[in-house]
């Protein structure tokens, strides 16, 4: 079989592009997103909480058509994206000010905190603003399985912003400290998150805030995310940029540091460095995380 090309881990083949250009005369009057759920379930491609993978399909559709080997229906329907406002937009709703008041004194002082889950609830939008206005990477649209968490201090004020991820897929120094081969990550990867952003606010001046933080997530973050993708996790992991950061609260938090980037990026088709170099962080959320990684 003629392979056509290689998409989220799986191998097109001819006879798959046969398949869908059945699919599509077969069904003339479907949309593409209905085709894209049509073809899901004839393959039976679903995320590990059973969920369709549409948003995957619809993308492989899009690949194969831009490159002439399906012919997909003309697209009806523009539908507005709001996840595609500017900057300039999130900032306008930003709901804390740097303006805010200092907040100093010990962790101690600022104890019970509350970190709260808040992907998919009204916060949400909070969160978002906070991480545009303030991180200095602002913010990115997560695609794939994330959550996003606010921290409270015992008086319900803003402390922190955390935002995990789907870990990427090839990550050298990551695999090696796991030891497992291609097909046991493509597998399992999914058991893997990765932290995006983490920010305590400017005006929050905590000594042992940030470690402390690192610390009850990583009690509850893997129950957190099988509630809401139907899967737990086993392992955490981060970038921490050298030039920027000596990352002391993830050290203090007991992630071990698993090696460098290569600096080059996912996309990378030149085998140079593009990009900074950066220090790759892990926490083992389990003692038998590489045999759970590793498992069939």
């Amino acid at each position: 079989m003629t392979e056509l090309l290689r998409y989220r881990g799986r191998n097109i083949t001819e006879n798959e592009a046969a398949f869908i250009r059945k699919l599509i005369a077969d069904n003339p009057t479907l949309s593409r997103r209905a085709l894209s759920a049509k073809l899901c379930e004839a393959w039976n491609w679903r995320q590990a909480n059973g969920a369709l993978r549409d948003m995957v399909c619809r993308g492989l559709m899009l690949v194969l058509h831009r490159a002439g080997h399906i012919e997909l229906p003309p697209v009806r329907q523009v539908n507005p994206n709001p996840l595609a406002r500017s900057a300039a937009a999130r900032r306008a709703q930003t709901l804390v000010t740097i303006d805010t008041p200092a907040l100093s004194g010990s962790l101690a002082e600022q104890q019970p905190l509350s970190i709260v889950q808040v992907r998919r609830t009204e916060s949400e939008a909070l969160f978002d603003s906070l991480i545009e206005q303030y991180h200095y990477l602002g913010y990115v649209q997560p695609v794939g399985e994330h959550l996003k968490y606010l921290v409270y201090d015992r008086l319900g004020r803003v402390l922190a912003c955390l935002a995990w991820s789907s870990a990427p897929r090839h990550l050298g120094a990551r695999d090696r400290h796991i030891g497992w081969d291609a097909a046991a990550r493509l597998r399992n990867i999914r058991f893997i998150a990765y932290n995006t952003r983490f920010l305590i606010l400017p005006h929050v001046q905590v000594p042992h805030l940030a470690s402390h933080i690192l610390g009850l997530l990583a009690r509850r973050i893997s129950a957190d995310w099988e509630f809401l993708y139907g899967h737990a996790l086993y392992f955490l992991e981060t970038f921490v940029d050298p030039q920027r950061f000596k990352g002391t609260c993830y050290r203090a938090a007991n992630w071990a540091v698993l090696g460098l980037t290569t600096g080059r990026g996912k996309a990378d088709q030149t085998k140079k460095q593009n990009r900074p170099i950066k220090e790759i962080l892990g926490y083992a959320l389990r003692r038998d995380f590489r045999e759970r990684l590793i498992a069939a």
